[in-house]
């Protein structure tokens, strides 16, 4: 399993690539992924303004984007990219009263169960998204 971050974050809050990275790899694993390969950019608030205009048709900026990739290759497979705001991240986790890290987990699980097909558009569909992200966090957890 391997977990790729990078960082093209301007003036965004600081938060180490490797605190990241083994959050994927704990991510990866707990949805027995182990051989995935999954791409994540730490970025700013101007660089994800302009994916999600260009993407999705959405002039502002959102905390977490994903864009699924599958090369066909089952022995390791390539999920795709999530990219994250820290900014954005940086004023949802002072509105709930917990630190950057813990935001950033929950976007990356949040991401990486986009990229594996989930997503929040029904009322069903919603409560699993909810319940899986809880379970990702909790494996990613450092503690």
């Amino acid at each position: 399993m391997s977990t790729l971050v990078r960082r093209q974050a301007r003036g965004a809050p600081a938060l180490a690539s490797k605190l990241v990275r083994v959050a994927g790899d704990r991510m990866l694993s707990a949805l027995e992924l182990e051989h995935a390969e999954l791409s994540v950019l730490l970025t700013n608030d101007r660089v994800i303004r302009s994916l999600n205009h260009e993407h999705r048709g959405k002039d502002r900026p959102t905390d977490v984007l994903a864009f699924p990739l599958d090369d066909g290759d089952e022995a390791a497979p390539l999920l795709g990219d999530v990219v994250i705001s820290l900014e954005t991240a940086e004023r949802q986790a002072a509105r709930k009263r917990h630190d950057l890290l813990s935001e950033v987990q929950f976007l990356l699980a949040h991401g990486v169960l986009h990229l594996c097909g989930y997503d929040h558009v029904t009322d069903d569909g919603k409560r699993e998204m909810d319940r899986l992200t809880r379970r990702l966090v909790r494996a990613a957890r450092l503690d």
